[in-house]
């Protein structure tokens, strides 16, 4: 041992309210290691807070996986507990590999067997990577024990009738309490101040439109319209949150946040199919079923009789149409080509089988989103890819791709907020205590919270920031190999976004270009498009002269 070993104190709270694991507690028990171990810590810490273990590493923390990526700046790791550095054996063995490579030590504070001391500056002793690997283990193991107390609990209450476990209720219902305990669910009769009409009421409307004959899509395009808040919605505005939220498409696709959900037709049809309106538990979108295999039943007031939702769900099956010949998941511009009119997505119809449609055709779809087009418009599948390819080759094919890499940054923050909240909490207790003894430790715990939130403040937030690496191709070479779903993905990447006017007579022998427009709207690429634009005016230039 050393007696100037420099440690970095790291802190961890997977919840931000958890009076246990506060991070007081953990920087008094890693100061306390550290003292004992002649390391000092001055003032390096890294503070991760709101942060789960289970679902990041210690490299992609803010804060810590800073202090990782500069081992040039200290000695020693200090942690409360084990599981505030990790949660599985592959983070473990990533963190011991990365403290060997850089001859670190790792110390955690408090534990099952007191206090641990990993040195891996040693490179030649196998019993801190044994200790690392059963540490590892357990902790893995205890993660693993969390979530299967946590689902087998809610297993067993979705079995219970009449017992409701909690999270947004099913549309039509709303949270009641029993009288022996806990909570059921109740017919939503009686509307919400601020919060749109009842959803029962809602329902109720669905029903009538159907009976009368409207489509799901022109009621969706009503509600929107009157403003009836979506179901999603509908639950925020009772719990006081924003409406709204993000929403993505396929896996690796870049998430959307909306200010609203609108009402879809398939919101509407899953909503009027789902048995939770005759009382049923519903599980992903499946009955929950006794041992004898009856429904269990999530409240004694069902919205619906069986009578009444067989009835809604025969007035759903005759207006369905079968749309299983629509396979539009090879579309090249899915996601790219928008109609000019209400600036909402086309969609691929492909020819129908009689041949009363030759070519396949792009078509504004507003109604299927539940809204109105004014002029919508349509245009054949061929031209628009065969326009599109040649414009988008035009002006980005010669550029070179590249790959871009996020370092995080760093807000103090969500940690100013945290110990500014149980500072507040502690001078609450100003005057409760009777001893001398109480009223100085007291005094002592606010004098340090007061130091931590005037060095917290001192603190500059660092933004994240990402580089670009380059690859050596330009996107026509890309191109030229790449399968229809890859060419689609560099278009959205690109931000290309076409839009569709509706034709004139006569044009259904050639495209007219006046009708179309492509733009490039991600900003890296448009300003890219604009050198490259420029470059090609140059030579042209040049070959003239």
């Amino acid at each position: 041992m050393t007696n100037h070993l420099r440690g970095v104190s790291c802190l961890r709270l997977s919840v931000l309210t958890d009076e246990t694991t506060s991070p007081e507690r953990q920087r008094a028990a890693n100061q306390g290691a550290a003292d004992a171990l002649a390391i000092d810590l001055s003032d390096r810490e890294a503070v991760d807070l709101g942060v789960s273990a289970s679902k990041t590493t210690p490299f992609e923390r803010p804060e810590l996986g800073a202090w990782l990526r500069r081992p040039d700046e200290f000695d020693a790791l200090v942690f409360w507990r084990f599981d505030r550095a990790v949660r599985s054996m592959d983070d473990m063995h990533e963190l011991a590999k990365w403290a060997r490579e850089h001859k670190k030590m790792v110390v955690f504070a408090e534990g099952p067997g007191g206090r641990l001391v990993l040195d891996f500056r040693n490179s030649l002793d196998p019993m801190s990577q044994l200790m690392v690997t059963l540490f590892a283990f357990a902790a893995q193991m205890e993660a693993q024990s969390i979530r299967e107390r946590v689902a087998s609990a809610q297993a067993a209450m979705r079995t219970m009738p009449f017992r409701w476990r909690g999270s947004r209720p099913p549309y039509g219902y709303a949270p009641a309490p029993l009288e022996s305990g806990g909570w059921t669910l109740a017919p939503a009769s009686e509307a919400v101040p601020g919060c749109g009409p009842a959803p029962v009421a809602v329902i109720e409307r669905i029903i009538a439109a159907l009976q009368r004959g409207e489509t799901v899509s022109a009621i969706a395009e009503k509600l929107n319209t009157d403003g009836i808040p979506s179901p999603r919605d509908w639950w925020s505005l009772v719990k006081g949150r924003e409406t709204g939220g993000k929403v993505g498409g396929a896996k690796g696709s870049k998430a959307v946040t909306r200010q609203q959900f609108r009402w879809t037709p398939g919101a509407i049809t899953k909503l009027m199919r789902s048995h939770s309106l005759i009382g049923w538990k519903m599980h992903q979108s499946n009955p929950v079923r006794d041992s004898d295999g009856q429904p269990v039943m999530a409240t004694s007031e069902p919205i619906l009789t069986r009578a009444e939702f067989d009835a809604a769900r025969s007035l759903l099956a005759s207006r369905s149409i079968n749309s299983s010949e629509r396979k539009d998941t090879n579309s090249l511009l899915l996601g790219v080509i928008h109609c000019f009119t209400c600036g909402g997505r086309m969609y691929l119809c492909r020819p129908t089988k009689n041949g009363a449609r030759i070519h396949g055709h792009y078509t504004c779809n507003a109604h299927a989103r539940g809204e109105r087009c004014e002029a919508p418009t349509n245009i054949r599948a061929d031209w628009a890819d065969e326009y599109l390819t040649r414009e988008f080759l035009r002006i980005l094919g010669a550029l070179e791709i590249t790959q871009t890499r996020t370092i995080p940054g760093y807000d103090p923050q969500p940690e100013i907020d945290a110990t500014l909240a149980e500072y507040e909490a502690h001078m609450a207790q100003q005057g409760r205590q009777r001893s001398n003894a109480a009223r100085e430790a007291w005094q002592r715990h606010a004098d340090a919270l007061d130091a931590r939130l005037a060095e917290l403040e001192s603190r500059e937030k660092v933004e994240p920031r990402t580089e670009e690496i380059r690859t050596g191709r330009t996107y026509a070479e890309k191109w030229v190999k790449a399968e229809t779903a890859e060419r689609r993905k560099m278009l959205t990447h690109a931000g290309a976004h076409l839009t569709v006017k509706r034709g004139t007579r006569g044009g259904w022998r050639t495209l007219d270009e006046r009708r179309v427009n492509l733009e490039i709207r991600n900003p890296f690429f448009d300003a890219a498009a604009d050198a490259i634009t420029a470059v090609a005016a140059e030579l042209e230039n040049a070959e003239r002269i």
